[in-house]
This record gives structure tokens, C-alpha cells and sequence, in this order.
């Protein structure tokens, strides 16, 4: 397996990046991974390794690129580099924490999407309360305007991954609403829901609500990119602002308050983490032909070697294979 890494993308590059591969390299010695970035910089955070190697360039990416122009002129670019090397054929996958329209637009016009697949989606895996397994949420944006029939894709797409990813039988997937009922919703939720009810590869349960979807009603929740990403902030900003409001009450309540968190801290630190969705990996443009996968600009490195980690399986377990087997037509010899 071969992974190309853009070193430069993100908000601590290339330390965060580069100490992330360091401790996934010690689990995958056999993986190879490729840095591309500026030499001298990577050099500073690395230790010898022979299962990872440095590809210079002085140019990259930066996070206020406009992004289909920075793919199409920033030749050199570390993110556009790696994203070729997939092509190429050099590397089997490409992971950044980078300037994510960049990343898709280099995953669409560099990587290439699998034929049959009209409109790639954006997924991450999300948290679910209680529980280690959480769920597949997508579009996350790849995609502002969608069509009932990209929404289809969408619920195949994000069964697959659950499916071979998560090692989830018959992954359950709901279609986002404003309600459960069959003839609730817009005009794109009110076709769709019949085309998924129709569609005999995954197991469709219905509509599913935003305020259930962290109960894990579903395994795989499928939107409209527009609202797939605003769900997205929305659970993001609720957790950072609980955290934020937590610690508030216990600064302004005295000494008491401060004993008591104390004796809170472990219960406290684990509310936290179970809803940190990055210990589930990065967010994957799905669909493409090679897994093309992107963490958060403020990653660190332990978030980078979780997502070494989902890459490796979907590696192994060739989900992109089995896509392409699926939406690709079939030709006669």
C-alpha cells in the first residue's frame, strides 16, 4: 500500500502531519507513504523511517485559495503532486488536512470520479451517544444542489462504506426530514424517500430527523450537500459551545463548583471525546477511483494516525473495487 500525504495542508503543517505518519508508520511498516511538501520543513519533525519517503516542493496550497483555480495553476502544489500520484498510479490513495475545495476539486479532476457515479459525496463518520459505532452522514458539501437520483447514489454510497468499511451487515439508512412521516419534506426528500424505497441493494428505513441522528436511528443518514454541511457545524458549534458553557459555570461558581469538576474531570473528558467525531478518521470523498480523504485543518497528530488508519481499511478491504464492480458498465470482450 502506498499513501500520498500533502504535508504542507492544514492549519500545524508539517509537524502535526509529520508526527501523525510517524506513529501510523510504526502499526503499517509496510504501508510506504510519500510527504509531499518542503523538504527542509518535513525534515525538522522527522526520524528515520525507511517505509517513508520526502517528495521536495516549494509550492502549496493555502487555505484562502480559490480552489479550482489553485488545482488548474499551482502545478506544483504538494496537494496536486500527491492528487497526481494517484493518478499516476504511484500512490493508491491521498489524504490532506488542507483547503478542502481544493481537495475535491483535485479528487474530481485529477483522481477522477467511477463511472455510473454521477455526483461524488462528501462523508464522515459521526458520533453516536453511548455507542463506538456512530454513523455515515453525507453529502457534507461536495455538493450544494442535488437531484433525487444523486441522493439514491448517496444512500448506496454511504451502505458501502458502513457496509465494508465499518464492517456494518445491512447498514440501515435513513434519508434526513423535517419529519418521519413518508409525506413529509420538500419536493427533492418527497422523491427521493420513493426512489429509496425502491432500490433493493440497501435496506432503506425511512425518513429520520436531525434531532434523532445522534441517538444512532441510523448507520447511514443521506442529504443534499447544502444541508449535510449545515448539520455539520451545527453539531460541531453545539459541542464546542457545551464545552465552552461547562467551563464557564465551574470558573463563575466558586470554589465549590471548581472541587466538584475536580471530581467531574475523567466523566467530563469522556463526554468530550465521545462526541469528537475525528477519532472515527477523515472525511472521505466517496466515489472517486481511489480513497481521497481530508481532516481538519486544525488536526493533530494523533487524529492524523486514526486516518492513516481508516485509509489502510479501506485499502484492504478494496470498497473502491467493489464501486466499481457495482456502477461501472459493463463491457463485452
Amino acid at each position: 500500500m502506498r499513501i500520498a500525504v500533502d504535508a504542507m495542508g492544514g492549519d500545524n503543517a508539517p509537524q502535526a502531519i509529520v508526527e501523525g505518519v510517524l506513529l501510523a508508520s510504526k502499526d503499517f511498516p509496510t504501508i510506504e507513504f510519500q510527504l509531499y511538501g518542503k523538504e527542509s520543513e518535513i525534515r525538522k519533525y522527522m526520524t528515520d523511517q525507511p517505509n517513508i519517503k520526502i517528495i521536495h516542493t516549494d509550492e502549496k496550497i493555502n487555505s484562502d485559495d480559490e480552489p479550482v483555480r489553485a488545482i488548474r495553476r499551482k502545478k506544483q502544489a504538494s496537494m496536486v503532486l500527491a492528487a497526481q500520484a494517484v493518478k499516476n498510479g504511484e500512490a493508491d490513495a491521498i489524504f490532506s488536512a488542507g483547503n478542502t475545495g481544493a481537495l475535491l476539486a483535485a479528487g474530481l479532476l485529477i483522481v477522477g470520479r467511477i463511472k455510473g457515479i454521477e455526483r461524488p459525496g462528501l462523508l464522515s463518520t459521526m458520533p453516536v451517544i453511548g455507542s463506538d459505532i456512530g454513523f455515515d452522514l453525507l453529502d457534507l458539501g461536495a455538493n450544494a444542489d442535488n437531484k433525487p437520483e444523486h441522493l439514491v447514489q448517496y444512500g448506496i454510497l454511504g451502505s458501502f462504506y458502513a457496509e465494508n468499511v465499518r464492517g456494518i451487515k445491512k447498514p440501515r439508512v435513513g434519508l434526513l426530514n423535517n419529519g418521519t412521516e413518508e409525506t413529509k419534506g420538500s419536493e427533492l426528500t418527497k422523491k427521493t424517500f420513493e426512489l429509496l424505497s425502491q432500490e433493493e441493494s440497501i435496506h432503506f428505513i425511512g425518513n429520520v430527523e436531525a434531532r434523532d441522528i445522534l441517538t444512532g436511528v441510523a448507520d447511514v443518514v443521506v442529504t443534499d450537500g447544502f444541508t449535510g454541511n449545515a448539520v455539520l457545524k451545527s453539531i460541531e458549534g453545539t459541542a464546542l459551545n457545551i464545552v465552552s458553557l461547562l467551563k464557564k459555570s465551574i470558573l463563575d461558581s466558586g470554589l465549590k463548583g471548581k472541587i466538584g469538576a475536580l471530581l467531574l474531570k475523567d466523566a467530563l473528558k469522556n463526554l468530550k471525546n465521545e462526541m469528537d467525531y475525528a477519532k472515527y478518521g477523515g472525511a472521505v470523498l466517496f466515489g472517486l477511483k481511489a480513497p481521497v480523504v481530508k481532516t481538519h485543518g486544525s488536526t493533530g497528530p494523533e487524529a492524523v494516525a486514526t486516518t492513516i488508519r481508516q485509509i489502510h481499511t479501506m485499502l484492504e478491504s478494496k470498497v473502491v473495487e467493489h464501486l466499481v464492480e457495482k456502477f461501472e458498465p459493463k463491457t463485452n470482450d
